[in-house]
């Protein structure tokens, strides 16, 4: 049953023309998201690829930042599907941050990508890319964070908490925490990048958005027009 102050959100899909999608890498830092994201932006037309934080982090970040950000970029996606494109977005934003966004209804399809490496592995890389920057307090909360990321991708019961607990009050949470790991609508492909060639990630990548292009755009995808229903 949807809740009457989001039966505005419903609409049938286009029946005439394209329609686009958001296209999600998310995950904690040093999985791989952007080295994976811009070659394969490059292999497909009229899709565009940035990173969430490209205009940089705040020191410190004010209450609700990542949620301010993320419905930014929803908004931004929104007018990529305006001219006809899709947008491929590198961020930190778990599914449920994406489906709670305000806007999250106006997009004509969402489809989610968990970039992941295995814990000793995340470790050195934020080593290699910020020497010494790093307290072992600061990596173990990447690691940490990395651990949620993957409950979340498989159950969306999994310690919603996390993100409930700290999100702003503007978040719509209830379009999707009475939903199983069963609901075809909770849907996060996993690409672990752990000793594995760049090219294979990035083949893999590859066939991850030509898969869910084809899918959206044949009507089945599952988080696509009248998702909330």
């Amino acid at each position: 049953m949807i809740a009457s102050d989001e039966i505005r959100w419903q609409r049938a899909p286009p029946s005439c023309q394209l329609v686009w999608m958001l296209l999600i890498l998310t995950g904690s830092s040093c999985s791989g998201k952007s080295t994976l994201a811009f070659p394969v932006g490059e292999r497909f037309d009229r899709l565009a690829v940035h990173e969430m934080d490209e205009s940089g982090v705040p020191q410190a970040p004010p209450r609700y930042w990542r949620n301010h950000i993320t419905e930014k970029w929803i908004q931004r996606a929104l007018e990529y599907q305006a001219d006809g494109m899709d947008l491929l977005l590198t961020a930190q934003t778990p599914l449920g941050e994406i489906l709670a966004s305000p806007s999250a209804p106006l997009l004509d399809g969402i489809a989610m990508c968990l970039v992941d490496v295995a814990d000793a592995e995340r470790r050195r890389r934020l080593d290699d890319r910020d020497p010494g920057r790093w307290s072992e307090a600061a990596i173990d909360a990447y690691i940490n964070w990395a651990a949620w990321h993957r409950g979340h991708a498989q159950d969306p019961e999994h310690r919603p908490e996390v993100i409930i607990g700290t999100g702003a009050p503007n978040m719509a949470w209830h379009r999707w925490t009475s939903w199983t790991a069963n609901d075809p609508r909770w849907q996060t492909h996993i690409l672990d990048t752990t000793d594995r060639d760049r090219q294979d990630c990035v083949a893999e990548l590859e066939q991850w958005v030509t898969r869910m292009r084809a899918d959206f755009r044949a009507r089945r995808h599952p988080l696509s027009f009248g998702w909330m229903g």
